[in-house]
């Protein structure tokens, strides 16, 4: 019983926090004045404002109602705990399932203390570059991708594939892709840098051990109400037909659309899109992700915040590596978190990894 009891305590304690960071007492306000405010017969008149409202709204409800639901539940276990003390057994098998149900909702919960940055909310824009390693590392790129994919499907996020530039002999030299969802960018972020890969190469005739590496890149994707002033004369417009690989990748079309920004030299593309018209909203809305992230980064960097130059894809820069020969391990060189289950980790259980970053980096933030 005291088990229960400490559990119980525990649980409660993380709830008082999850309350906190979550801001549920002055979220319970905001919901208020949001229902009114949406009400208002002249709400649509501004669609883009009205959808940003709706979208706070219904974020804001989800927290609300989840934390309802778990003060429930935990109120539920407390009632059948003090059952448990006087010797009665009958809902022993429900409050053990109450208890482990709350402790998996608040475990869902706890990221979120994680992630407070200004985008973190927000949706993402991907890129994967095959780096040093030849055609290993083409086929790396190409894992990596399907490696995200699959992450952005467990973790409830939609993922759209822009652009997919074939390798020349297998796999490919680069990929972009959105995933959206509330906070994809958060969560990407714990991605970003050089991944490194160890196995015996596919492609070599003596099958002999090779090392791959191919860089992730992330930048939060700025939606249509966000403006940054482009001059019309600093882009490049090219179309072309898709040189992607088709199938699950893109579709080959003569409407694949680049977009070239000529002062930065900043280069976006996008092909999966179903008309010319539409490549071309996808790719200047990615381009303005990009120049917005390259002001942050130059205003960071005008201030002495910390960062540094890109790294170069290769040797001693990787932030973690995926290692199947001689021994399986994939190891994240910054938080040194592990994991033996290497197939399980490429095909999209990163989760782990991402909240173990998270909290090293709170940790080192802190220091």
């Amino acid at each position: 019983m005291s088990d229960v009891s400490d559990r119980l305590g525990v649980l409660e304690d993380r709830l008082g926090a999850a309350r906190r960071y979550l801001k549920i007492d002055d979220a319970e306000v905001q919901l208020q004045e949001l229902e009114a405010e949406m009400a208002a017969p002249e709400f649509w008149s501004s669609p883009e404002q009205a959808q940003q409202v709706s979208r706070r709204y219904t974020q804001m409800r989800e927290d609300v109602t989840l934390l309802e639901a778990i003060e429930h539940r935990l109120s539920d276990a407390r009632v059948q705990a003090e059952f448990l003390e006087q010797g009665d057994l009958e809902f022993a098998d429900e409050l053990e399932e109450n208890l482990s149900w709350v402790s998996a909702r608040l475990a869902s919960l706890d990221i979120r203390a994680l992630l407070s940055g200004e985008f973190d909310e927000g949706d993402a824009i991907a890129e994967i570059h095959a780096g040093a390693g030849g055609t290993d590392s083409q086929d790396w790129a190409e894992m990596m991708l399907r490696m995200y994919e699959r992450y952005a499907g467990e973790a409830g996020f939609s993922f759209e594939l822009d652009e997919v530039t074939p390798g020349g002999e297998a796999g490919i030299l680069s990929a972009t892709f959105i995933v959206k969802g509330r906070y994809a960018y958060g969560l990407l972020q714990a991605e970003r840098g050089v991944h490194r890969l160890v196995r015996m190469s596919p492609f070599d005739s003596q099958h002999r051990r090779h090392t791959s590496f191919a860089s992730f890149e992330v930048t939060p994707l700025m939606d249509e109400s966000f403006e940054v002033e482009i001059d019309d004369k600093e882009l490049r417009i090219d179309t072309y037909r898709s040189s992607g690989a088709g199938g699950q990748h893109v579709n080959v079309t003569d409407s694949a659309v680049r977009i070239t920004h000529l002062p930065t030299g900043i280069v976006v593309s996008c092909q999966n899109e179903r008309s010319q018209l539409q490549n071309k909203a996808r790719a200047m809305q990615i381009l303005v992700s990009k120049l917005e992230q390259r002001h942050r980064e130059e205003f960071r960097a005008q201030m002495s915040a910390i960062g540094g130059p890109q790294s170069e894809v290769s040797w001693s820069n990787q932030i973690r590596s995926y290692v199947l020969a001689p021994y399986q391990l994939v190891k994240d060189h910054r938080s040194g978190y592990e994991d033996h289950n290497v197939t399980e980790v490429l095909d999209g259980r990163i989760g782990p990894f991402i909240q173990a970053f998270l909290e090293w980096r709170r940790a080192n933030d802190s220091d």
